[in-house]
C-alpha cells in the first residue's frame, strides 16, 4: 500500500507558539475524527497528504489567523487594517514573531486609521488553478477603500495576497525611476511610498538573495541577475524575488512579488525591497494615487510570503510549491510541441491552405502536436484599424473556406491548429473587447483554442486593466478552453510573474538568418530562469540547423555542428517550441530515430516534477542539464557541451548516500546503479562531445 500522512483539520487544530489551541467541536465529529486516526494506525499510512480542509481563516477575539497544514500567518485585526503578530513555519517549528506594531499595507500621507472592518473566507473553485481558499479583509482609510485578498493552498508553504484600492488617496505617491541597485532617494523619501507588504525579524545575521529579472529578450540575452548579500542597515533591491535567511538558524522567509520585471513595472519607485537588518518592506504597488477609481477595484501588484529552512533546494522546493498552484498543468490542455510558421523568416505570401496543409503533415511525421500560423493569416494587416472582429477573420482569399477543412485534416493527423494575434495598442488598448470577441469567435467557429499574442504593450495603468479584461473575457466565454502563448520578447510586458495564469510564456527569438541563434545561449536561458521560474511554463525554440550555415562560418558553436536532436532536447525541460517551417527541413531530418515522438510519452510527467538546473551553467563547453524530482523518483536530463571529458562528477539534487537507479530513455548514456555522493554527486559518462542524455531514475536509502 502507497503510504500517506493525514492531517487532522486545522479550522479545529493549530500550533499556535508552541500551545495547541482546540475549537469547540461536535461529539460525531469527535467520534468520526477518533475512529478515522485508529483506521490511519491500523493500516500504517505514513506520508503527507493535504486536501482544501486544511487550509484555514478564523477570526478569534482580536486576532485573524490564516494558514494551511504547513504555515500560518497570524494578525491583529485592528478594524481590518491587519498587523502581522507572527508566521508560523509548522514543518521547521519556527515562529518569526513579528517586532513591528504598524499595518502590514502602509498608504503614504495617511495615519492608516481603519474604519468599517469587516472579513469573509470561502473556497475558490478554478479550472486553472487547484482549489484554494480565499480570504477577503475589507476596511476605509480616510476616503480609500482597501480590499486585501488572502490565497491558501493546500500543502503550500506560502500565503499571497492580492490588494484593490477604491476611492481616493491623500496626496500622491513618490515614483522614482532608478536604475541603480540602491538608491538613495528611495530611502529618504520611503514615507511617501506604499508599502504592499512588510515584516521586521529580530537579529542582525541575515542574508540577502534578491534575483532581478529581465525579459524583452530581442535585447537581452542574460535574464536573471542574482544578488547576494548581508542585510546591513537600510540598504534597497531590485527583483520579483527575495530569499531572506537567518544565518543563526539557516531557515527563512522568501518574497515574491507578482509583477512584471523591475525595469517594466509601472510606477516603479526605484526599488522592489527595502531592508534593514531583519526588517524587510516590499514597495511599489504598480499604480500611483491618480490612477484610483470610485466606482472600480483597482488591483496593485501582489505579493507571496513563503517559509522554508536549509539550503538551496529547501528554498527553491518552496518557492516551486507555489508556482505549481498558479496554473495546474493538464496534459490535453498545457503540454505542447508547437511549429510556429515566423522561425524561417519566410515571405508572408507563402501563408496559403495549401502550404498549412504541406505543414500539418510533416508535423505528424516529426511527432509535432501543434502548429501555429504566425502573421499573416488574417483578413487585415494594419495596425490602425477600426474593427479587430473583422481584421482577425481568416483572410478570404487565402482560406475561402475559412479553418474548417485545417482544423478537420488536423484532427485526422493528430495536429492541432493554433495561432497568432497582435491586440489594439491605439489608445491604452481601448479596442480590448474587439480583440477578445475576435479571438472567442474562432475559438466558436473552428474550435481553435491556443493563441499566440504578441506586440502586446502595457504603458499604463488603465492599458494593463484593458489587457487583463481581454484575457478574463476570452476565458470567460470559452469555459477556460484558451490557452494563451504570451510573447514576451519585447516592450513592457507581463514578464515571469505577471499574468502567468493565462497560458505559457514565449521567451525569445532568436534566428539563423542573422546568426543569432546559439544553441548554447539558449539553453544557458532556460537553464538559468528554470531555476527561479517553472519550466514547464516557458516556450524554448529549437531551429532548422541546416538553413543559412554560411552566416557562422566557421564557429565552433553554430547549429549545424549540433544533432537535430540535440537541439530538441534542449527544450524539453521547457514546452518545445519548433521555430521553423517543418516543411522545409531536409530528409534526414525525418530519419532521426523519432524522438519527439517518443518524448511526448512522457513530456507531462516529466513537466509535473519540479525542475531545477543542476550541474554548471550552459558555456557551450560545460556538463550541465536538468533534474525534475519527484519523491522517490525523477528525471535527469544531462548535456555534455564542447567539452574534453568523457565522464563528469555532476551535482545534483538527489539526496547524499542514497543509491539511484539510472535507466536512459533517450540519447548516448547507459544504465547505471551508484552511490549518491556528498552534494548530490553522481559520475556521468556521455562518448562525444555535443550530446545528451534522459535518465528516468529511482532512489533507494
Amino acid at each position: 500500500m502507497r503510504n500517506h500522512r493525514f492531517y487532522i483539520n486545522l479550522n479545529d487544530f493549530s500550533n499556535v507558539n508552541s500551545k495547541l489551541i482546540i475549537r469547540p467541536i461536535s461529539y460525531l465529529y469527535m467520534k468520526k475524527t477518533i475512529l478515522f486516526l485508529l483506521f490511519i494506525q491500523l493500516v500504517g499510512i505514513n506520508a503527507s497528504y493535504a486536501t482544501i480542509d486544511d487550509c484555514y481563516a478564523k477570526l478569534v477575539s482580536d486576532t485573524l489567523s490564516i494558514g494551511n497544514n504547513l504555515i500560518q500567518r497570524t494578525f491583529l485585526w485592528n478594524n481590518g487594517n491587519l498587523i502581522t503578530l507572527n508566521i508560523i513555519d509548522k514543518v521547521n517549528n519556527q515562529d518569526w514573531v513579528n517586532q513591528n506594531k504598524i499595518p502590514d499595507f502602509f498608504i503614504p500621507q495617511s495615519d492608516n486609521t481603519s474604519q468599517k472592518g469587516s472579513w469573509k473566507s470561502e473556497i475558490v473553485e478554478s479550472p486553472i488553478s487547484p482549489q484554494y481558499r480565499e480570504v477577503i479583509v475589507e476596511y476605509m482609510v480616510d476616503q480609500l477603500q482597501v480590499k486585501r485578498v488572502y490565497r491558501v493552498y493546500p500543502d503550500c508553504p506560502a500565503i499571497a495576497v492580492d490588494t484593490y484600492l477604491k476611492g481616493f488617496a491623500t496626496g500622491s505617491w513618490i515614483v522614482e525611476n532608478s536604475n541603480s541597485i540602491v538608491s538613495r532617494n528611495v530611502l529618504s523619501q520611503q514615507n511617501n511610498i506604499p508599502v504592499i507588504d512588510q515584516i521586521s525579524l529580530d537579529g542582525k545575521h541575515w542574508s540577502v538573495n534578491a534575483i532581478e529579472f529581465l525579459d524583452a529578450s530581442d535585447n537581452y540575452n542574460t535574464l536573471v541577475q542574482p544578488y547576494q548579500g548581508l542585510s546591513y542597515n537600510e540598504n534597497t533591491y531590485r527583483g520579483n524575488l527575495l530569499f531572506f535567511q537567518n544565518k543563526e538558524i539557516d531557515k527563512g522567509l522568501f518574497i515574491l512579488k507578482e509583477a512584471p520585471c523591475s525595469n517594466n513595472q509601472l510606477a516603479y519607485p526605484g526599488a522592489d525591497y527595502i531592508t534593514n537588518f531583519g526588517s524587510l518592506k516590499q514597495i511599489g504597488l504598480g499604480i500611483v494615487s491618480s490612477d484610483l477609481q470610485t466606482d472600480e477595484w483597482i488591483k496593485t501588484y501582489s505579493s507571496v510570503t513563503g517559509v522554508y529552512a536549509g539550503d538551496e533546494i529547501q528554498q527553491l522546493t518552496a518557492l516551486r510549491k507555489y508556482q505549481k498552484n498558479v496554473r495546474s498543468l493538464q496534459p490535453d490542455r498545457d503540454d505542447m510541441i508547437v511549429m510556429n510558421t515566423w522561425g524561417d523568416r519566410g515571405e508572408i505570401s507563402r501563408i496559403t491552405e495549401s502550404f498549412c496543409l504541406e505543414q500539418m503533415k510533416a508535423c505528424a511525421n516529426l511527432g509535432i502536436s501543434h502548429f501555429q500560423i504566425d502573421w499573416g493569416w488574417q483578413q487585415g494587416r494594419s495596425e490602425n484599424r477600426t474593427n479587430g472582429r473583422d481584421v482577425w477573420k481568416p483572410n478570404e482569399k487565402i482560406f475561402p473556406e475559412g479553418f474548417s477543412s485545417l482544423v478537420k485534416k488536423g484532427k485526422e493527423l493528430g495536429v492541432e491548429l493554433c495561432l497568432y494575434l497582435v491586440p489594439s495598442l491605439k489608445y491604452d488598448n481601448e479596442a480590448w473587447e474587439e480583440d477578445a470577441d475576435a479571438l472567442i469567435n474562432l475559438y466558436k467557429n473552428y474550435g481553435i483554442r491556443i493563441f499566440k499574442i504578441d506586440g502586446q504593450k502595457i504603458p499604463s495603468k488603465i492599458a494593463e486593466i484593458r489587457t487583463q479584461k481581454m484575457y478574463d473575457k476570452v476565458l470567460k466565454e470559452t469555459n477556460n478552453e484558451v490557452v494563451f502563448n504570451l510573447d514576451i520578447t519585447a516592450g513592457p510586458r507581463g514578464g515571469y510573474f505577471f499574468f502567468n495564469q493565462y497560458g505559457n510564456l514565449f521567451v525569445e527569438n532568436r534566428y539563423t538568418d542573422w546568426g543569432n541563434y546559439y544553441p548554447y545561449w539558449t539553453l544557458r536561458n532556460l537553464w538559468m530562469l528554470s531555476k527561479y521560474v517553472p519550466a514547464e511554463r516557458l516556450q524554448v525554440e529549437f531551429l532548422n540547423k541546416w538553413r543559412n550555415q554560411n552566416n557562422y562560418g566557421n564557429d565552433p558553436f553554430a547549429p549545424c555542428t549540433y544533432s537535430l536532436d540535440y537541439l530538441f532536447a534542449i527544450t524539453m525541460a521547457a514546452q518545445p517550441l519548433a521555430f521553423f517551417d517543418a516543411g522545409a527541413l531536409p530528409q534526414k531530418a525525418f530519419d532521426q530515430e523519432g524522438l519527439i515522438k517518443r518524448y511526448r510519452t512522457i513530456q507531462h510527467d516529466f513537466h509535473n516534477g519540479i525542475i531545477l538546473p543542476i550541474g554548471d551553467e550552459p558555456s557551450g563547453k560545460s556538463w550541465t542539464g536538468f533534474q525534475s524530482m519527484k519523491k522517490g523518483e525523477g528525471y535527469l536530463l544531462i548535456f555534455r557541451e564542447l567539452n574534453s571529458e568523457s565522464s563528469v562528477q555532476l551535482k545534483t539534487y538527489l539526496e547524499s548516500g542514497a543509491s539511484v537507479e539510472l535507466t536512459p530513455l533517450f540519447g548516448d548514456g547507459k544504465k547505471s546503479k551508484q552511490r549518491v555522493l556528498k552534494s548530490g554527486i553522481i559520475s556521468v559518462s556521455l562518448p562525444k562531445k555535443n550530446s545528451y542524455v534522459m535518465y528516468k531514475y529511482k532512489t533507494n536509502k
